[in-house]
């Protein structure tokens, strides 16, 4: 199995005193990794999570470790666009700037279900939650600018547990359609994907970089729907790592990578990749950027659909970000 990517020490000794991050998603797994280093890089950073008790422990954490890190909690659940909206209604009241957008939070594998607002829960949280989460902070991150937004998707966009990666634009919530949880998933992350794709094309010329990311298979509770997670933690622990299974802290790696790799300007909108499983096992070794091997992935037109769509779901009247003028 190949080596995880792991970034180079000049992106994780950048001094990023002065900078604001977003983490989503920040109270556990890579997330929880993500806030940490940023936090002791000097940013200041807001974990947003659903549960914030949680949160609050991880930020007495990182204040154990790093005694002047600059950090708060604020609640947000992906789920239920009221929580999206009064999320970043309280922190654009509260800060004028925002460098870094890392929209981390995720289910996979989920049983049936809806969010607050009726979308299929997978959809609904991994992409809808943040579709509208990035719109409203859109023009913080312009004036903001350097600025950038990590999207996490997946190796699975392409496929997952051999379901293919498609957007079923007429039918996204599988009103029409069997569910199945790896189709569902498969979906979300191929939005992912193709949001930070559309996203990069909008902002085009603002100074705002947006790059999708994969982490890796990651020991984290996203499994929790698929196995016990203490399992996965105890006896399979070993028997994982034989077949690529990476801890949070390497899982991290490509997201602090899109973060803050100077390079990453020069390819806004692409996907970067940790180790992973693709159709085209070339890529299994990962890339920063990766050209990804579903075509679903750089169906432009569809990128397109699905941005107007999302707009319509989440109840945004106008596009979120306009292309830059010619």
């Amino acid at each position: 199995m190949a080596k995880p990517l792991l970034c180079p020490p000049d992106v994780l000794n950048k001094d990023l005193t002065g900078q604001v991050a977003i983490v989503t998603g920040a109270n556990s797994g890579i997330g929880f990794v993500t806030a940490q280093q940023l936090a002791a890089q000097g940013a200041q950073v807001v974990l947003a999570c659903r549960r914030v008790a949680e949160g609050e422990a991880r930020v007495a954490e990182i204040k154990a470790k790093h005694k002047d890190a600059r950090l708060e909690v604020r609640a947000l659940d992906l789920g239920d666009l009221s929580s999206v909206r009064a999320f970043a209604k309280d922190f654009l009241a509260d800060h004028d700037a925002l460098h870094l957008l890392i929209n981390n939070a995720g289910v996979m594998n989920t049983p049936q279900g809806k969010t607050k607002d009726g979308f299929e829960t997978q959809i609904g949280v991994n992409h809808l939650g943040h579709f509208l989460l990035t719109a409203l902070l859109t023009d913080v991150l312009k004036k903001s600018a350097p600025s950038r937004v990590v999207v996490l998707s997946s190796c699975y966009h392409d496929k997952a547990m051999g379901r293919e990666g498609e957007i079923v634009l007429d039918d996204l919530h599988f009103a029409h359609r069997k569910y199945d949880g790896w189709t569902a998933y498969a979906q979300a992350k191929l939005a992912n994907l193709l949001h930070a794709q559309e996203l990069a094309k909008r902002l085009e010329g603002t100074g705002v970089t947006v790059a999708s990311v994969h982490p890796g298979w990651v020991r984290t509770n996203l499994s929790r729907h698929t196995g016990p997670t203490w399992l996965q933690n105890t006896v399979l622990r070993p028997v994982f790592a034989m077949f690529g299974m990476i801890e949070p802290w390497e899982g991290a790696q490509t997201t602090l990578y899109a973060a803050l790799g100077d390079d990453v300007t020069a390819h806004s909108g692409a996907y970067y990749s940790q180790i992973g499983l693709y159709r085209d096992k070339s890529k299994n070794r990962g890339g920063w950027p990766l050209e990804s091997p579903n075509p679903h992935a750089h169906d432009d037109k569809m990128a397109a659909a699905l941005w107007d769509k999302s707009c319509e779901l989440v109840g945004l009247s106008t596009p979120a970000a306009q292309p830059a003028a010619a």
